[in-house]
């Protein structure tokens, strides 16, 4: 609790992977710290970085007890997907805290309010079948502050919030690229409701994918698609749709050919058929203006 403002007896952690993000973690790092509701304790993962993001939370890690900062390797290349996945538990396995009623993922490259936390816990209370939520993401554009938008039962992973009892149920998140898209379709499968909270934003410093480039990324996210297990023909219409996206057809034919990449390269999709039978009844619903989860 922090000045008083909050009565609530919430405990949560954070684990928070970071990889080269010495010119934004500060203002993530004032964020956390200025919260009304201070988490239990703040892992967070240097995950061989070549600038100086390790010597950075280190520095704060002797401020306070709370925060813990772990240090990987330099693989020599960014991993996306899976890659922050490992980070993520690498940080998950050296929380000390074990009673928490919240895992939340944060990225390092995020500016929110000083009581983010404390507003989106009020809406986990009351929703008790809200098992995974979190804000919205801004970019500044043109000094603008402009929303990324995204499918209502989606929670960027830049910010998921998870309640340790849906945590439990979904069997954590999975170690593959797509694994946002992945806890979600798997808890909504078992009664639990996910989404973002419209009210609540944050400000993302590094626009989503800017490390890997606009066609690299797009490429990223339609393996993605294809490892979750999209529906080939809800796929199609996605990329469709993704024409008129900018940068127009880049994005469109990138989903594209990671998707079909995935086929071809034989890559392994999720290990869970039942999921999958799951999402893709979903997408068929949706392709057929039935109610569906993906609204």
């Amino acid at each position: 609790m922090k000045n008083g403002m909050s009565n609530f007896n919430t405990k949560y952690v954070i684990v928070t992977p970071v990889r080269d993000e010495e010119l934004y973690f500060q203002k993530t790092y004032e964020s956390v710290v200025s919260q009304s509701l201070l988490p239990s304790e703040w892992v967070i993962v240097n995950d061989g970085s070549r600038d100086r993001t390790g010597e950075i939370i280190d520095g704060y890690s002797k401020v306070h007890r709370w925060i813990k900062a772990v240090h990987r390797r330099n693989r020599g290349y960014r991993k996306p997907g899976a890659g922050v996945v490992e980070a993520f538990y690498e940080g998950y396995n050296a929380l000390i805290a074990k009673d928490f009623d919240f895992i939340v993922k944060l990225d390092g490259d995020l500016h929110f309010e000083s009581d983010y936390f404390e507003k989106c816990f009020r809406q986990f209370q009351s929703d008790p079948k809200l098992g995974i939520g979190g804000g919205m993401i801004y970019h500044l554009v043109d000094g603008r502050e402009e929303l990324e938008e995204n499918p209502k039962v989606h929670v960027r992973g830049a910010t998921k919030i998870y309640r340790r009892a849906c945590w439990d149920s979904i069997g954590g998140i999975k170690r593959v690229t797509g694994w946002d898209t992945i806890d979600e379709v798997k808890a909504n499968m078992l009664g639990w409701e996910t989404g973002s909270f419209r009210d609540l934003k944050l400000l993302q410093l590094r626009k989503t994918g800017a490390a890997n480039g606009s066609w690299g990324n797009s490429v990223k996210n339609g393996m993605a698609n294809y490892i979750t297990g999209y529906h080939p023909g809800y796929m199609l219409v996605k990329c469709l749709k993704r024409i008129f996206t900018k940068p127009y057809f880049v994005d469109s034919m990138g989903h594209f050919y990671g998707f079909i990449k995935g086929y071809l390269s034989r890559v392994p999709q999720v290990d869970d058929r039942e999921m999958i039978q799951y999402l893709r009844r979903q997408q068929i619903r949706k392709m057929t203006f039935r109610d569906s989860i993906l609204k």
